[in-house]
């Protein structure tokens, strides 16, 4: 949302090249009028706007919804770009930008938003190999009536694993879930993570029953999933 017709014109068509639909707003009465006939997948809000402003309308969104929000902001006002992300916005992006740019943010946080949704199961429960994990408590039981406590860190990873079994999860799709960012070079830090979650499932990293490493790729999850009630 943009009140400078010739930006939305230009985002608008540079976006449908790109694949996406693309719904435009002028003000915040139009934004809102789009959001009772449309649910979109992400929002761009520009702080400047007549009546409400970009903060006014973030704030206002997050009441009822968690889709990702990227706000346009003054080039020279790290302020703004402060006070976006304290109200809820996801991400920022200063004027003048590149079209490319903003798409590359788009795309990422896009990607970040698959991969933090709930784990979709049929029962509270999740078991893979020989491990039960509580969706509700965050807790795990093993089948030898160990239980162990993750830590919030903990517990993203191994439901992205959980979402995805036998998919490879790269470094970048991974930091992206859990760290909301990519991975920045030589940064060896999901490797840490997925060493640490290893360790307490038990799984070997050079002979691995639940998680296993995809060299030059990622990591896959390789134990069967179901669930239960």
């Amino acid at each position: 949302m943009d009140d400078d017709q010739e930006i939305r014109e230009l985002l608008q068509e540079y976006m449908a090249r790109a694949g996406f639909d693309v719904i435009t707003a002028a003000d915040g009465r139009a934004m809102y009028g789009q959001l009772e006939q449309h649910q979109p997948d992400l929002i761009i809000l520009d702080v400047m706007m007549p009546g409400d402003d970009g903060f006014s309308l973030c704030q206002q969104i997050r009441r009822s919804s968690q889709v990702p929000i990227i706000m346009l902001t003054a080039a020279s006002d790290e302020a703004d770009r402060v006070i976006g992300l304290e109200l809820g916005a996801d991400d920022y992006i200063a004027k003048p930008f590149s079209p490319r740019e903003l798409m590359a943010r788009i795309k990422a946080l896009l990607r970040r938003a698959e991969f933090r949704q709930p784990i979709k199961e049929n029962g509270r429960r999740i078991r893979f190999a020989d491990w039960s994990l509580d969706t509700l408590s965050q807790q795990l039981v093993n089948d030898d009536g160990s239980q162990m406590d993750l830590t919030g860190s903990d517990f993203i990873l191994l439901s992205l694993f959980l979402q995805h079994p036998g998919q490879v999860l790269d470094r970048d799709t991974i930091s992206d879930a859990t760290r909301g960012r990519e991975t920045l070079p030589m940064e060896r830090g999901i490797d840490v993570q997925i060493s640490r979650l290893r360790q307490k499932l038990g799984d070997n990293g050079k002979s691995p029953r639940i998680i296993k490493t995809i060299r030059g790729s990622g990591y896959m999850l390789i134990a069967e999933v179901s669930h239960e009630d």
